[in-house]
């Protein structure tokens, strides 16, 4: 996936797509914007649930479970109409809310499938070092 896909031309009426893994992209959010308010607070909001999303995306059990769940439900959550939801966020920041969710379950299903593969790779049992003894061969040089 792309990366740095912010806009450089950022105005309230157009739609902006960013790859949601990329860190530098909030940076640049902040740094287009003085952030006040309901603002700040949504972009703390969004930037959290990429967080939690992250961090817990191999998570079995527990809060951390928890937490990945309710990221990802809110990201995939089309009919909300609440100030706070997924969609309305990325419409105030004028971000592409379907770019977003498919990059980040698309990185969901690398990280998932590359955790599986070490998974099998780590859990054969290695073999047992033995310290071998070597003797040395001498050839007698003849004549």
């Amino acid at each position: 996936m792309p990366r740095n896909l912010i806009s450089e031309s950022f105005t309230n009426n157009e739609r902006v797509s960013f790859d949601p893994t990329d860190i530098r992209a909030f940076e640049r959010l902040h740094a287009r914007q003085i952030l006040q308010g309901e603002n700040a607070l949504m972009l703390a909001i969004l930037e959290n649930a990429v967080e939690y999303f992250q961090k817990y995306v191999l998570a079995q059990k527990g809060m951390g479970q928890k937490l990945f769940q309710e990221a990802e439900e809110w990201f995939l959550d089309k009919n909300c109409d609440e100030l706070f939801s997924f969609e309305s966020i990325c419409e105030i920041f004028g971000l592409h809310p379907g770019y977003i969710r498919h990059g980040l379950m698309s990185w969901k299903e690398a990280r998932r499938m590359e955790h599986s593969f070490q998974g099998r790779r780590g859990g054969r049992k290695k073999l047992a070092k033995t310290r071998v003894a070597h003797t040395s061969l001498r050839f007698s040089r003849t004549a």
